[in-house]
């Protein structure tokens, strides 16, 4: 798909999230942890977000894919680009590992009598360009 096609808001890897967009480029979920305390966390940076350490000795890897939902909000006022998509669940997903990540609900109407909390999800993928691929959840 290129750019024209697709409408929505294409991100723009950053050095911190160059990595996390690659694997997402192919279809993989890749989030990072600490070394020294063991925690895993989400949105890519360059430190540990626990203030007990704080260790800039992180690694990647590779997620499950599965999460469930944590909370969401249903969107009937569309964002440039998502005109189709109304109504459509802006999402906060609970990953299995841990961390919590945003994104929106595919492969069902989003009402609220279809999105129960606590729903087991999991990641698909909408390929945006033919480097960037945006991590989308469906009901696993």
């Amino acid at each position: 798909m290129t750019e024209q096609e697709y409408r929505k808001p294409i991100p723009h890897p950053s050095p911190e999230t160059e990595f996390f967009w690659r694997k997402a480029g192919q279809h993989e979920l890749w989030i990072q942890r600490c070394i020294d305390c063991g925690e895993p966390f989400f949105y890519p940076r360059l430190h540990c977000p626990d203030p007990g350490c704080m260790s800039d000795r992180i690694e990647w890897f590779r997620a499950s894919g599965r999460g469930t939902l944590y909370t969401y909000m249903i969107n009937h006022r569309p964002a440039p680009g998502f005109e189709a998509d109304a109504p459509y669940a802006i999402a906060v997903i609970q990953l299995e590992e841990g961390p919590r990540m945003m994104g929106n609900i595919v492969g069902i109407e989003n009402t609220p009598e279809n999105l129960a909390l606590d729903m087991p999800l999991k990641v698909t993928f909408t390929d945006a360009t033919d480097d960037i691929a945006i991590p989308n959840w469906e009901p696993a």
